[in-house]
């Protein structure tokens, strides 16, 4: 007896993450890395979802505060939290961005089929981040449009405060590898 492959529904591959009492998700094609917590430098008079920077590879990356950004409580660290980098496109511009999640938990497939349209949430959750929701087991799986997350002002912000603390610490180098004249 042959087996048989169902074509008719595209499979998505999701990773799932918690934020508080919910579990979201987002597709994997968005995720490059997953880090623990580094030290965050604070940037002052930056929005409240985003918790600063760190140094991902000599470059900056603008760390957020997914439960801020949603609408949520923000985040209490514990041995759990961690970071997930993802590739950001907004009108054809790319940006790397360290999201602060709760627990990452694991990467499911989900058939198109099987994904259902965002409810209205009310004004629990910002619902226009939200591309669908799964049914798994006795739970509800909230799928992130990750792009649709950040406004064209905030991606330019964010782009901004990575470039100047970049400038800021080559400039920080730069003096501390001149010798100083003698007299």
């Amino acid at each position: 007896m042959a087996n048989y492959v169902d074509l008719s529904g595209e499979i998505k591959s999701y990773l799932t993450f918690k934020l508080g009492d919910e579990v979201f998700a987002c597709h994997v094609n968005k995720l490059l890395h997953i880090l623990e917590i580094p030290e965050i430098t604070e940037v002052p008079g930056s929005p409240l979802y985003m918790n600063g920077i760190i140094d991902l590879r000599g470059s900056v990356l603008p760390i957020i505060d997914a439960r801020v950004k949603l609408g949520m409580p923000p985040i209490e660290f514990t041995k759990d939290t961690c970071i997930i980098v993802m590739d950001i496109t907004l009108d054809d511009d790319n940006l790397l961005v360290g999201v602060l999640v709760e627990a990452v938990l694991e990467v499911l497939e989900f058939e198109d089929d099987k994904i259902l349209p965002p409810p209205n949430l009310g004004k629990k959750y910002k619902s226009e981040y939200i591309e669908g929701i799964v049914k798994k087991d006795d739970h509800f799986i909230m799928l992130l449009d990750i792009d649709t997350v950040f406004s064209l002002d905030e991606i330019d912000y964010i782009k901004e405060t990575a470039i100047i603390e970049e400038i800021a610490e080559l400039e920080v180098e730069g003096k501390e590898e001149k010798p100083k004249e003698k007299k």
